[in-house]
C-alpha cells in the first residue's frame, strides 16, 4: 500500500459542490491499494501513520505524533499513488489494485482508523472529488508499505 501523508492546519474534500469531509489540525492521507495489498499490510501502515513522528512539540521540534496532539484524519482513496510515468507522457495505472480489492483495503483503513479514537473524515472511492488543504510546515511525507 501507498500512502502520502500531508500535515495540515485544515483540510476538506467537496463532492458535487458539498463538502462530503473537513478537519482541522492532522493528516490529509491519500491512500493507494496494490494488487497484492491485504489486511496485515493495511494495518501496518495505519500504524505507522497514527505514530509517525511529524508534529512539533514544545520546542519546535517534529516529535508528537497526529495521536499525540489528538489530531484529525481525513482519509482519501488515490490510485493514482501507482501512477507508472516511465514510458511514455501518459502515466499506466496497472500497479493499482483492481477497484475491489481497493475499495475493500481502503473501507478496512478507515474504520481501523476509526477505532484509533481519532476524528476521521473520507471521500467517496471512485468518486470525483476536489481536495483542498493548508499544508502546515509545508510536510509531505510518502509511505510504501509492502
Amino acid at each position: 500500500m501507498k500512502a502520502l501523508l500531508q500535515r495540515v492546519a485544515q483540510a476538506h474534500v467537496t463532492i458535487n459542490d458539498q463538502i462530503e469531509g473537513r478537519i482541522g489540525q492532522g493528516l490529509l492521507v491519500l491512500l493507494c491499494a496494490e494488487p497484492n495489498d491485504n489486511e496485515t499490510i493495511a494495518d501496518r501502515l495505519l500504524r505507522k501513520t497514527l505514530a509517525l513522528r511529524i508534529f512539533a512539540d514544545d520546542a519546535g521540534k517534529m516529535n508528537r505524533s497526529v495521536l499525540d496532539i489528538g489530531g484529525e484524519l481525513l482519509i482519501i482513496s488515490q490510485f493514482t499513488l501507482c501512477a507508472d510515468t516511465s514510458s511514455g507522457n501518459r502515466p499506466s495505472f496497472t500497479t493499482a489494485a483492481p477497484p475491489l480489492l481497493a475499495q475493500t483495503l481502503y473501507d478496512y483503513f478507515v474504520n481501523q482508523a476509526i477505532l484509533s479514537g481519532l476524528r476521521v473524515q473520507t471521500g467517496q472511492f471512485g468518486a470525483d472529488m476536489k481536495v483542498g488543504l493548508v499544508n502546515d510546515g509545508p510536510v509531505t511525507i510518502p509511505i510504501t508499505m509492502r
